[in-house]
């Protein structure tokens, strides 16, 4: 995950003060098997066993509704791959996550998720690159 290190890294030069945790939890991975298949993609099956279920926890663990006692917006950002990323779009939109393949990010985007406190998910921005010269965006 030396990328995405790196990218916290410089993303915390900008927001001092903000806490930085760093977890497995949101390593790349397979998160589960796309559907439909692709040809030029096939991990083991058993690394969709192992990187799904530590993806899923890392959704589980992060994506929820703030504490009810909660009076003011509050914020979080995940740097992390594209895989995870998508995975967590699909299962908080209540997508089916075997979709998550679907769609195509790339590297250094911003994808936004707003969580309401009843529930309610909307995606505002899903691997926004506009920030960047095009000359500096790549997928791979």
């Amino acid at each position: 995950m030396t990328r995405a290190t790196e990218t916290t890294h410089i993303i915390s030069q900008y927001l001092p003060g903000v806490k930085k945790i760093s977890t497995d939890l949101l390593r790349e991975g397979a998160p589960i098997e796309p559907d439909p298949p692709v040809s030029h993609w096939k991990p083991e099956a058993v690394q969709y066993y192992e990187d799904g279920a530590r993806i899923e926890a890392a959704f589980r663990n992060y994506i929820h509704r703030a504490d009810v006692k909660q009076e003011e917006d509050s914020y979080e950002i995940f740097v992390c791959h594209a895989n995870v990323i998508r995975y967590i779009v699909c299962r908080a939109l209540q997508f089916p996550p075997e979709g998550w393949l679907r769609m195509s990010l790339n590297n250094g985007s911003i994808t936004h998720l707003v969580i309401r406190p009843s529930g309610r998910v909307a995606l505002r921005t899903l691997g926004d690159t506009g920030f960047m010269p095009p000359d500096k965006i790549t997928r791979t």
